[in-house]
């Protein structure tokens, strides 16, 4: 039996997936994210491989997502938010362990090439996948492949300003990146819920903020209708850079429904065509699309 293996490599939970040739689940498992503790997570990622390797009796190829990228100078992670693995050489002591080549990727960047490859994106030819969660990150598939950029940062939209600001959104809250203004800042779900505070004085979870608005409450369909226009002068941007086929959307906010109908019909207003064919459409596979990427890493089997 031939195998993938692709891993989740998150803060608080590590995720483990194994799939058959034909891209069908035959395992997956989460196990705690050890905190703090670099030699106790490769411990953690180098024992999940070797059980799934033994159930099965086969040895499979192993990819690995997560926050952060490797720095094209150094080759170690940096921008993780697990803090413990910045600066670590992670995919070369995990080749270390598991005595053989690992591909390691940005968790944006195998959200994406889950869509494109048996996702919502498939068949399409250029794909960009933008997470919608706690950050904003952004990953892009062209021909079937992740786009890395010669700095590793390809698809890290949420750390551009908003495009076209309004007098109101200048210059825009603080981002933990030391700049102002950032996407992130306003189309996160804490940046959501700050907006929300700010126009109506309550303070809400974004998730409270849509239950609000879909009951018919003013001020949260105030909110999302902010929302939605931010939203659509953000990809906007991306359409006038990249003109992909499709963009899927992930994390907790992409189950708004509304979005999916209200944002393409607002982007016409920025994006630089009289006509826009970019598809907006749901992720397919939830919040298992990260770890699913993370096994497509190895597309030659």
């Amino acid at each position: 039996m031939t195998i993938r293996i692709g891993i989740d490599l998150g803060g608080t939970k590590t995720e483990i997936i194994a799939l058959d040739a034909s891209g069908a689940t035959l395992l997956r498992r989460r196990e705690p994210t050890p905190v703090h503790d670099y030699d106790a997570t490769l411990a953690l990622l180098s024992r999940l491989v070797g059980d799934a390797e033994r159930e099965f009796g086969a040895r499979g190829t192993v990819g690995v997502g997560t926050p952060g990228a490797a720095s094209p100078a150094t080759g170690r992670l940096r921008n993780s938010n697990s803090v413990c693995l910045n600066g670590k050489p992670l995919r070369q002591d995990l080749e270390r362990l598991l005595g053989r080549p690992v591909r390691i990727e940005n968790d944006a960047n195998c959200f994406a090439l889950s869509e494109a490859r048996d996702g919502a994106g498939q068949g399409a030819e250029v794909v960009f996948g933008a997470i919608l969660g706690t950050g904003v990150g952004g990953g892009v598939v062209i021909g079937g492949r992740v786009l890395e950029g010669a700095n590793r940062i390809a698809g890290e939209w949420g750390h551009n300003p908003l495009p076209w600001p309004q007098r109101d959104e200048q210059p825009g809250p603080l981002c933990y990146c030391g700049k102002t203004g950032c996407i992130e800042t306003f189309l996160s779900g804490p940046g959501l819920a700050r907006d929300h505070e700010h126009h109506a004085g309550a303070r809400l979870d974004a998730a409270s903020v849509v239950e609000l608005a879909s009951g018919g409450d003013a001020a949260a369909a105030g909110t999302l209708a902010r929302y939605e226009r931010r939203l659509a002068r953000a990809l906007a941007s991306v359409i006038n850079v990249l003109d992909p086929d499709v963009i899927v959307l992930g994390g907790g906010l992409s189950s708004i429904d509304r979005l999916y109908d209200t944002v393409p019909r607002l982007w016409g207003d920025w994006a630089f065509s009289d006509v826009t064919h970019t598809r907006l459409a749901r992720n397919r596979h939830g919040d298992s699309s990260g770890v699913r990427g993370a096994a497509w890493l190895w597309n030659e089997l």
